[in-house]
């Protein structure tokens, strides 16, 4: 028979909240469907580009049949031409957070998004916005490129600049945005390692590099098998391109570039595979900086109970 589901004695003021991190592919999407079947939890997407209908292929979004028949909140709301924003992205999550606690529910965070992430488990306030002042600087990241608006946050802001990659123009853009508005440096902005709830715990998927690259490599292959570059094209189809926050996602920038005759399907596929493995390096990277997290091996026999023993030792 099934394990039956733990449920706090206390009361909704008893609920932890768990979040399982780490690399791309390192195996996170088992543990924390294992977590939730165990603790009679329900999942909530911390992936910035699974929250896109349509976006499946390349994001390695869970089909529907293989979730076990628990919940998933916060995938497949929204259309692929809406910018999402990580203060968006907060008030969805913690109002659906809210709502599984109040019910007794352990909600089971898991996704590729380091900052959404911590958005949610840290104390993060997010600066207002000026819409002036940001088409200012979409502006200039239009006339100048990606890089040298990257390379002129990096002399306001050394700290900032190195935590954003010179590819992502559109984060470029708000800390350049924060940056002018405030007066301060973003990266003071950027959320500080302490809990807003003190009921929180990190589990953190370990996975050796040699493993993780040829997991990443299989994916990559197991993707275009699967359809990858036609969902590419119907993507297009709907806006993709001129997207501000779906066009920056890995593999479908690459795929769009061979559709429209710049890379081969080779080349496609080679660049996706790079890409990924030079972000989970990132993600692993930002993960081990956190002190909090109780790291469990991907294939240890005993690591679902290692993660739940960490969740009842709160």
């Amino acid at each position: 028979m099934p394990a039956t589901p733990s449920r706090p004695d206390d009361g909704p003021a008893s609920v932890p909240l768990v979040a399982v991190v780490g690399a791309t592919a390192a195996g996170k999407t088992a543990l924390s469907l294992d977590l939730a079947e165990r603790l009679g939890g329900e999942i909530v997407n911390t992936d910035a580009m699974q929250l896109y209908r349509g976006m499946d292929i390349g994001t390695a979004k869970l089909p529907a049949r293989e979730r076990r028949g628990i919940p998933h909140h916060l995938i497949d709301v929204l259309d692929v031409a809406h910018p999402a924003t990580v203060a968006d992205f907060q008030d969805r999550a913690r109002t659906v957070i809210a709502r599984l606690r109040a019910a007794e529910t352990v909600p089971v965070l898991v996704g590729g998004s380091a900052l959404y992430t911590r958005a949610l488990l840290d104390r993060f306030e997010f600066p207002r916005t000026d819409a002036a002042v940001r088409e200012r600087w979409e502006a200039e990241l239009d006339r100048v490129g990606g890089r040298a608006l990257h390379q002129r946050l990096a002399e306001l802001d050394p700290v900032a600049a190195e935590r954003i990659e010179p590819d992502n123009g559109r984060r470029v853009v708000r800390a350049l945005e924060v940056i002018e508005i405030t007066g301060e440096p973003f990266s003071a902005r950027l959320p500080v390692q302490e809990y807003a709830d003190p009921l929180t715990v990190q589990i953190g998927v370990d996975i050796d590099r040699e493993t993780l690259d040829a997991r990443i490599l299989q994916r990559v292959e197991e993707m275009f098998a699967a359809g990858f570059v036609e969902e590419v094209a119907r993507l297009l189809e709907e806006g993709l391109a001129g997207a501000r926050t779906a066009s920056m996602a890995i593999g479908y920038r690459e795929v769009a570039a061979h559709l429209a005759g710049d890379l081969t399907l080779a080349e496609a596929k080679l660049r996706t595979a790079v890409k990924t493995r030079q972000f989970a390096r990132r993600q692993d990277q930002w993960f081990r900086k956190d002190p909090r997290v109780v790291w469990v091996g991907f294939d240890a026999p005993d690591r679902v109970e290692r993660a739940i023993a960490a969740v009842r030792s709160l």
